[in-house]
Order: structure tokens, then C-alpha cells, then sequence
């Protein structure tokens, strides 16, 4: 089984960023991915879609350092769905990717390192960043 979600996006605001009570950190923000079409009357349209994108520990760090409102990232993660009940007893769901790996793209102040990726088998390239699968790790 499969579940790998890779955005493309600008970010839509500062991320939100907090520690639990054992100094894990998690960080969420909202990423804009955007599709151009041409509608039925051959005028281009833009289509944006917004995500939900939580990281942690490590990659939380590095988003409360690095990310910021408007920057162009490249995300790579699993999609998650959660509940909870609301103050009225209601059931939420909210669906969100959990990020694994997170990649400055465009323009930054900085010249330091632009990727995180807190997991050691994975090795990091040129844009975008390849989780790179040994042949027979594959389920199929």
C-alpha cells in the first residue's frame, strides 16, 4: 500500500508552531496549490486549492525557522484524516498531509540549507527532492 502526497505550493501564512509538554514540536500551515485550465468559452481560469500541512519534531523546527507567509515550497508526506468532537459535541474530521520532507524552492535571504528531511534513508537531489526506493522494496 501507497500513501505519498507531493505539493508544489506558496505558503498561505506563518506557520503556527508549539511544543508539547515532552519538547516535541509540531508545526502546521496552509500551502496554495494552483491549476490553470481553460474554461468552455477558451478564457483561462485559475483553480487554487488549499492543504493543511503539519510537521514534526525535527521538521517542525526547521518550518519555524525557515517557513514563512508567500515562500514556494516543495512538500512531500502522507495524507492523514482525524477527528475530534467540538465544543458541542459534534463529530470533525479534518484531513491533512503530515509532512516527511520540506523544500525551499524560488528565491530565500539566506544561503543555508533549503531541505529537511529527518529521515536517514533518504538521500536528497536537484529539485526536486527524490526519496530514492530500492527495487525490491517495492510492493508490487
Amino acid at each position: 500500500m501507497v500513501n505519498k502526497v507531493v505539493l508544489i505550493g506558496n505558503v498561505g501564512k506563518d506557520p503556527e508552531v508549539r511544543y508539547l509538554d515532552n519538547d516535541t514540536a509540531v508545526a502546521s500551515f496552509s500551502l496554495a496549490t494552483s491549476e490553470n485550465y481553460k474554461d468552455k468559452n477558451g478564457e483561462w481560469q485559475t483553480k487554487t486549492e488549499w492543504h493543511n500541512i503539519v510537521a514534526w519534531r525535527n521538521t517542525a523546527k526547521y518550518v519555524e525557522n525557515r517557513v514563512k507567509k508567500g515562500l514556494q515550497l516543495y512538500v512531500e508526506g502522507k495524507l492523514t484524516t482525524r477527528s475530534w468532537d467540538d465544543k458541542d459535541g459534534n463529530k470533525r474530521y479534518t484531513t491533512e498531509i503530515v509532512a516527511h520532507t520540506i523544500r525551499l524552492l524560488g528565491k530565500r535571504e539566506d544561503t543555508g540549507d533549503s531541505t529537511v528531511t529527518p529521515e536517514p534513508t533518504t538521500k536528497v537531489a536537484d529539485a526536486p527532492v527524490i526519496k530514492d526506493t530500492p527495487d525490491d522494496d517495492l510492493p508490487f
